[in-house]
């Protein structure tokens, strides 16, 4: 594995985190409560300084980080000064935004970087430029045959190198639409003008009409090249959303599909079944595809940064989604005891009673432990399928 792609992913994981957490402290701090530590790693502090009446810093084992933020259990018992800023003193709706801000600073992480992938790597794209020009026109796998015609590029005399500038006086800007029209005009005369080297050169050239899945379009006998083409912010926005929208409608079939994955995961790991390429996949293997992208040859520097991006975005989106479950210790689980409280306090209200006391999550502590030994018994398998079957992608 790459040490370099490992490192990158460390970091890029730990500044995941920090936003997280900077998520429920930003919010918290506006509203007033008390925050008290926002510390990455957990374990025995090696590094830490004090703003205000937060201490910031790092702790040894980083897996993770946390927000302390004063009076998260209506038990903890709390100074005078600080009752009025205790987190279960807030309304309903100020607890939901403190909770919900993690997953939601998650989110915007992955736009942003779905939107740097697209402003400033770029997407593949088909470009103007011609890679090759076919010999001639023909569906066998076994190449040319002595009954198949020559290209129409061929005969013309376009070579490889030429870059397409206009057909039939359209400017070519979007080599997309170009194909459309070139289909569009089998047995019809089209006028080009070819770029070599710093010459405008004329062609005329007539497609020939194929038929192909039931349909006749016109066909010249070119392979155009295939470039990271960087998008403009306004289209660059778009993608990004559209992406996303994707990422996360996968992220929660995955979510869903979950359970039945798990025995299959058991299988691959104990049993010497082979690795699903989709199975599920922990920390270290997300670790050891970023490495294998870093560390492969045949992609271009742009397209390692650029999928390592898309790893790191798909990641953060992913996390978002399952850190909002409504199951405790996640985020979600809180979110949903403050829904609770709020319904209850908007029924007290209509009713013209006092506003009750909040729900005591500590009374929930069975619940949390099952389900957080399930997460790290889930972890644990992750891990050791991640060490002894680990997953290989065909790069």
């Amino acid at each position: 594995m790459s040490f370099l792609g490992v490192v990158a992913f460390v970091v890029a994981l730990l500044f995941s985190i920090m936003v997280h957490e900077a998520g429920h402290f930003l919010t918290a701090r506006s509203f007033n409560m008390k925050v008290t530590e926002f510390f990455l790693g957990f374990g025995k502090r090696i590094w830490s300084f004090r703003r205000g009446e937060t201490e910031f810093g790092l702790k040894a084992i980083p897996a993770g980080g946390y927000c302390r933020i004063v009076g998260m259990s209506t038990r903890e018992v709390l100074p005078e000064a600080d009752h009025d800023r205790a987190f279960v003193r807030a309304s309903a709706p100020k607890r939901l935004v403190v909770l919900g801000a993690g997953s939601f600073l998650h989110f915007v992480l992955g736009f942003l970087l779905l939107f740097l992938l697209y402003v400033a790597i770029g997407v593949n794209t088909v470009t103007p430029i011609i890679e090759k020009v076919a010999p001639c026109i023909t569906s066998s796998v076994d190449g040319c045959t002595a009954k198949d015609p020559a290209s129409p590029a061929t005969l013309a005399g376009i070579k490889a190198g030429d870059r397409f500038v206009s057909i039939n006086g359209t400017s070519v800007d979007n080599w997309s639409k170009s194909v459309e029209q070139i289909r569009a005009s089998g047995g019809k005369e089209l006028n080009l003008v070819i770029l070599r080297g710093d010459q405008n050169l004329n062609f005329a050239l007539t497609p020939l009409s194929v038929l192909r899945n039931g349909k006749h379009i016109g066909v010249i006998g070119v392979i155009n090249q295939v470039k990271l083409q960087a998008q403009n912010p306004i289209k660059a926005a778009v993608s990004a959303g559209t992406l996303g929208k994707e990422l996360f409608t996968s992220s929660i079939s995955s979510l869903i599909s979950l359970p039945t994955k798990i025995p299959d995961l058991f299988r691959q790991t104990f049993m010497g079944e082979k690795r699903d390429a989709t199975s599920l996949v922990g920390v270290v293997g997300v670790a050891r595809v970023s490495a294998q992208t870093a560390s492969d040859k045949k992609l271009s520097v742009r397209e390692r940064i650029g999928t390592f991006i898309l790893i790191i975005s798909s990641l953060n989106i992913f996390v978002g989604i399952f850190n909002a479950l409504p199951i405790l210790p996640l985020d979600g689980g809180h979110m949903a005891l403050a829904f609770a409280d709020g319904i209850r306090n908007i029924r007290a209200r209509r009713k013209g009673q006092p506003k009750p006391a909040p729900l005591d999550v500590e009374r929930l502590t069975p619940v949390t432990i099952v389900v957080f030994v399930l997460l790290v018994s889930l972890s644990l398998l992750l891990l050791a399928a991640d060490i002894f079957n680990p997953i290989h992608l065909n790069l």
